[in-house]
């Protein structure tokens, strides 16, 4: 017991040590760091050290998938896939560490049972920043689908009322509603005028949201420049193709409902219901019997 103690006070020093010595090689993050969570701040120097050690091993492939996720869930100015990396093997240690620590207070844990929940803890911890990214692309996607019909209808509007395209685009990000499809928008009007082809611009757009709808959106705009037909009665198509989609889609969330909320009402509701009925009834055939 001694001797773990011993490792464990031994890993506090050696994190210490490392946070104090860090902090100055990462003064010239500091104006990316406030863009990142409040705890990944406070973690950060172990996350740098770690990103440093591991960027060796990852393979260009699994680099390519985590830019992607990363550009997805808007984290790719912040993060790079060896920080994600490092997220990883970070949480996986600490989540083992813990485990280990607590399940060495109860001695009659076999060492194969502690092992075994100390690896499925080490296991959950890695996969918690993946599963923490996952949730940021849903919300981000969820969002932009959200305003993408608005969006599209001032698009439309502008196209309309004589302006081209990029000045239509220039106009729905300035006036559309904050969110990151709107972030996204204007970061594909800044390639347009760094000298990006527009074609290329909508189409990394259209990678960063992951969209289908903007997939479909961004090829039938290609195909409208390739033949020349107007853009005015394309756009409003899509913007109604679009509204269509969302009432279809809150309709069935809304047929959804239901079933999920049989789950709770078996487990939750329905057994608090009968014990209220039932309690009066037992306590009543319990004193008749008495």
């Amino acid at each position: 017991m001694f001797f773990w103690l011993s490792c464990i006070m031994a890993g506090c020093a050696i994190c210490l040590l490392l946070w104090v010595v860090s902090r100055p090689w990462l003064k010239h993050e500091g104006r990316r760091d406030g863009a990142r969570p409040a705890l990944l701040r406070l973690v950060w120097p172990w996350v740098s050290a770690l990103a440093s050690l591991s960027r060796p091993f990852i393979s260009w492939r699994g680099r390519e998938v985590l830019l992607r996720r990363l550009g997805r869930a808007g984290k790719s100015a912040i993060l790079q896939p060896e920080h994600l990396v490092a997220l990883q093997i970070l949480c996986a240690a600490t989540m083992g560490g813990l485990a280990a620590s607590v399940l060495l207070a109860f001695p009659s844990f076999g060492g194969d049972a502690s092992f075994a929940c100390s690896a499925l803890a080490a296991c959950a911890g890695a996969y918690l920043p993946r599963h923490w990214l996952g949730g940021i692309i849903r919300l981000r996607q969820r969002l932009m689908f959200q305003a993408f019909p608005f969006l599209l209808d001032m698009t439309t509007l502008c196209v309309e009322a004589g302006l081209n395209l990029q000045g239509a685009l220039q106009q729905a990000a300035r006036h559309g509603p904050p969110g990151p499809l709107r972030d996204e928008l204007r970061h594909a009007l800044a390639d347009m005028r760094a000298g990006m082809p527009r074609a290329e611009a909508l189409r990394q757009l259209a990678l960063r949201t992951d969209l289908l709808p903007m997939h479909q959106l961004v090829a039938a705009l290609s195909q409208a420049d390739k033949v020349g037909m107007s853009l005015g009665p394309l756009l409003r198509a899509q913007a109604e193709q679009r509204r269509s989609e969302r009432f279809m889609r809150a309709e069935k969330l809304a047929q959804e409902a239901p079933v999920k909320m049989l789950f709770p009402m078996v487990f939750c509701i329905f057994p608090c219901t009968f014990l209220i009925l039932g309690f009066p009834i037992v306590i009543k055939l319990t004193e008749g019997g008495l």
